[in-house]
């Protein structure tokens, strides 16, 4: 074996240029394919800022909806309330006019009872004619004890109607009688046949009384005749 050196043969050599040309072609990946990433390192204050703008966007929205949902229930709350009061104060109304009412209802119902004693005390008081000192007396006794009724009605609330010469009222009055008058306008009251009463301006009594027709058809038919005769004297006299 001689010492000269064996050449390298010339396919090979090509085939060598040409992978290390093209390392795609021999399925090897390249050094720099085959190269870790190399890690970028970051900020901590930046990364510390992003994450409190983002917890402080979260709370804000909770702390929105609760908000909200807060308001919705104050507002149905109030409803509520505005109704609960509206019935209530409803309910006090209702309660004190029908508390009024009946005290009204029994008081007109004592009352009643208490008329006939004074029309008796009344109709007493105008056929007493005293004459003598005692007779005197016992009117001035009577006067009195008429006086403190009256008084006391007065302060119930109790006032007697005037009615006479009143136009006919039927709320306020009780026709009795109906006749004719040439003095009186018709449905005017001629007289007054029962005292009526009111209290605190509710009909307690209605008052008794007679009411005038106006004139009669003989005024009518005598108004004719003087009409007439004062015609025929007319025509005479011509």
């Amino acid at each position: 074996m001689s010492g000269e050196a064996t050449p390298f043969p010339e396919d090979l050599s090509a085939e060598a240029d040409s992978l290390i040309q093209n390392p795609e072609q021999s399925g090897l990946e390249s050094p720099a394919d085959t190269a870790a990433p190399v890690p970028v390192p970051s900020d901590p204050q930046a990364s510390a800022a992003a994450g409190a703008e983002t917890d402080s966007e979260s709370v804000a929205q909770k702390l929105s909806a609760e908000l909200e949902t807060l308001r919705r229930e104050h507002e149905t709350l109030r409803g509520q309330y505005m109704r609960i009061a509206a019935d209530f104060d409803n309910f006090r109304k209702r309660q004190s006019r029908d508390q009024e009412d009946l005290r009204l209802q029994i008081a007109c119902s004592t009352l009643s009872e208490i008329l006939p004693v004074v029309d008796n005390f009344d109709r007493a008081r105008q056929q007493l004619d005293p004459q003598s000192e005692e007779a005197l007396g016992l009117h001035r006794s009577y006067q009195g004890l008429y006086k403190q009724l009256v008084d006391a009605f007065k302060q119930l609330g109790v006032a007697p109607m005037r009615v006479e010469g009143e136009p006919f009222d039927p709320s306020l009055h009780e026709a009795v009688l109906r006749e004719p008058s040439d003095l009186v306008n018709e449905d005017l009251v001629i007289e007054e046949l029962q005292r009526g009463y009111q209290l605190n301006g509710r009909v307690l009594r209605h008052a008794l009384v007679k009411v005038s027709m106006g004139p009669g058809p003989g005024a009518s038919e005598g108004a004719a005749s003087l009409a007439q005769d004062g015609t025929v004297g007319g025509e005479e006299s011509s």
